[in-house]
């Protein structure tokens, strides 16, 4: 391979490790053992989590029934009436009773992951996890001819007039600048009752809360399928969808909604013999506080990519030049070279995935960089230059 120049990454904290996992050889490794703030690559560790726990279609709502009451809870399911899914699944099903009641007991965590900014509670990355997520957990607003607002349960609490923010702090008012003319979604601030109000709302019928199920001879309502969750998590770094996929996983190993179950238990089982033990603390990435080493997450996509068919693995992963995240960037010359997903922080950049070289030989590789001063477009180019040195030369 062509002798690869590093040190235009000397002025900030860089971690690589190019790997080929046909003769298990390490063609570059830099910093590789040292931990590293993932940002978005944190994903990664969530879709290996969801391919080894869920089935091929997402479980949607726990539920038991006594003649014509039901019992249900929520199992984290993102899809009910989400603005991309527009999942109706759980809805329909629980129209067919007389007496609805939602069991809201299952699910005590805070909203927020650890160490998430505060300050983001109004940016359409950074709704509320919750047990039962209707509508992605966002307002859409926009102003065309006039407001509208998706639910329309918020119509009345949307405000015509400039503001520093989107939403108030505590409390669900939105704002809307009369010169915006685009569609935006805002998060907003969940609570039970909330949660009951938006279903019986949909459902278009009275619900009650009660604290637990009569028995525990549940049932499932399923969703949409598995794949359609994780493309859109991956591709659009949908940071709701990644929390809400541990706390389905942790739904399906026992009765409890824990996204910090799910990590532990990934961990102590098909992640047991990581290289180095990561900071595992979210789905999403969105926390500063994880932290994993380049050699961690090309184990993970080591097993990725032996575990799963390649057509599959590489639709689920962003396409350079082509979707998702990386639609303007690591454009191949006649088709995608590079499956990655990519991972952005203030000062953060990290890109992991697999490279397609001019001999058609398939890399694994984990760029990592971490507290650059420099604008993120600039270290893209760096990484797009060094992607296709390996292209190139392999």
């Amino acid at each position: 391979m062509e002798a690869l120049r590093m040190d235009s990454f000397d002025d900030h904290f860089t971690g690589l490790l190019i790997y080929n996992p046909q003769n298990a050889d390490t063609l570059l490794s830099v910093n590789s053992d040292k931990y590293f703030t993932p940002a978005s690559n944190t994903k990664v560790f969530t879709l290996y989590t969801a391919l080894k726990i869920l089935q091929d279609s997402i479980p949607a709502l726990k539920y038991v029934t006594k003649q014509d009451t039901i019992y249900f809870s929520g199992t984290g399911d993102p899809s009910a009436l989400h603005p991309h899914f527009q999942d109706i699944s759980s809805i329909q099903f629980i129209k067919r009773f007389k007496t609805l009641k939602y069991v809201t007991g299952s699910y005590d965590e805070d909203r927020f992951g650890p160490g998430w900014a505060w300050e983001d509670y109004d940016s359409a990355f950074s709704p509320e996890i919750t047990s039962f997520p209707l509508y992605g957990n966002v307002v859409t607003l926009s102003n065309s001819d006039k407001i509208s607002a998706i639910p329309a349960y918020f119509k009345d609490s949307v405000q015509l007039q400039p503001s520093s923010v989107r939403r108030s702090e505590d409390r669900n008012s939105f704002f809307v600048d009369p010169q915006q003319t685009d569609t935006i979604e805002v998060p907003f601030k969940n609570s039970i009752s909330l949660t009951q109000s938006l279903l019986e709302s949909a459902v278009g019928q009275p619900i009650s809360l009660v604290q637990d199920f009569p028995t525990k001879d549940f049932r499932y309502v399923y969703s949409v399928p598995s794949d359609s969750l994780y493309k859109y998590m991956m591709h659009e770094s949908d940071n709701l969808i990644a929390e809400q996929l541990l706390l389905i996983t942790s739904a399906v190993l026992t009765d409890t909604l824990s996204s910090a179950l799910s990590r532990d238990y990934m961990l102590d089982t098909y992640l047991a013999d990581l290289p180095q033990k990561p900071r595992w603390v979210d789905g999403s990435g969105l926390s500063r506080y994880n932290l994993f080493t380049p050699a961690s997450v090309i184990f993970v996509l080591e097993k990725l990519y032996k575990e799963l068919p390649q057509s599959r693995l590489f639709t689920l992963f962003p396409a350079g030049g082509q979707s998702g995240t990386l639609e303007d960037w690591y454009a191949g010359n006649t088709e995608p070279y590079v499956f990655a997903k990519s991972g952005t922080l203030g000062n953060t950049y990290c890109l992991s995935g697999y490279l397609k070289t001019s001999s058609g030989k398939i890399l694994l590789f984990s760029f990592m960089n971490n507290h650059f001063m420099e604008p993120t477009s600039s270290i893209k180019k760096k990484i797009e230059h060094i992607l296709k040195t390996i292209r190139d030369s392999y």
